[in-house]
């Protein structure tokens, strides 16, 4: 549904379908989840330029260029990138647009499980726990519910990354589109993930144990916009919080 939303060709008719009963109910998430991908490529320039040179990159989907080793790589060649996705229609194109450049890999996990990915073997192979870490959890803790604990994964995960990691994050919100979290949750109802979405208090805390980088949690579209800020009437349409923070 994600990269039908990106405008990509590696879709099912399923998806599709599932896609378009979202859009319908709530038109902007074709333009959300662009300014999420839009961040995404932002804050991993930004990492990268900060000295960051190994990302783990969970929950990717279906891969759509410009792709976290593609943007990485337009600041240093060297960086080295652990894919991680729990489905495996991601796996299938994972070897053709993800893997086939070397310094790369692809695990098939799932987030609710994070011991399993900090110890999976290719994870191991390519990330130094060492060195500081980029971690991404882009558009990705608002399909795990309450109940599955996000904050005790993302603590899990935390306490694997030394001091100067970074946590890059989105998640999607009902605070500028008071009406989202009914229908775009009913819309994914019979979907493989669940939508929970959560307002600003709630995302916040998802970053203990780092700091944030200015400007804060904020509208994905306002993190460290590229070119002329953001109009209202853009962000009117944009139903993400984006944020970066470093490991203290």
């Amino acid at each position: 549904m994600y990269d039908y939303y990106l405008g990509g060709w590696d879709n099912y008719e399923v998806d599709r379908e599932a896609a378009e009963r979202v859009i319908g109910l709530v038109p902007d998430a074709r333009p959300s989840a662009r300014a999420n991908r839009d961040f995404m490529l932002r804050a991993v320039r930004e990492v990268v330029r900060g000295g960051v040179r190994q990302i783990i990159d969970i929950g990717t989907g279906i891969p759509t260029s410009p792709n976290t080793h593609e943007a990485a790589r337009e600041i240093a060649p060297d960086v080295r990138v652990a894919y991680v996705d729990n489905d495996p229609i991601v796996a299938t194109h994972a070897g053709a647009k993800l893997t086939n450049t070397g310094n790369t890999g692809f695990v098939l996990a799932d987030v609710r499980e994070p011991e399993a990915i900090l110890e999976h073997p290719v994870v191991r192979e390519l990330i130094d726990f060492d060195e500081p870490v980029a971690l991404l959890l882009v558009a990705v803790l608002h399909f795990v519910k309450d109940e599955e604990d996000p904050a005790g994964i993302l603590r899990t995960l935390t306490e694997a990354l030394p001091k100067g990691s970074h946590l890059v994050l989105t998640h999607g919100t009902g605070d500028f589109h008071r009406h989202i979290e009914g229908d775009a949750a009913e819309a994914y109802r019979n979907a493989t993930a669940q939508l929970t979405v959560r307002g600003y208090e709630r995302i916040l805390p998802f970053f203990d144990g780092y700091d944030l980088l200015e400007p804060g949690l904020v509208q994905a579209p306002l993190w460290r916009p590229d070119g002329e800020t953001p109009t209202r009437s853009e962000l009117a349409r944009v139903a993400f919080y984006g944020g970066v923070g470093v490991k203290h």
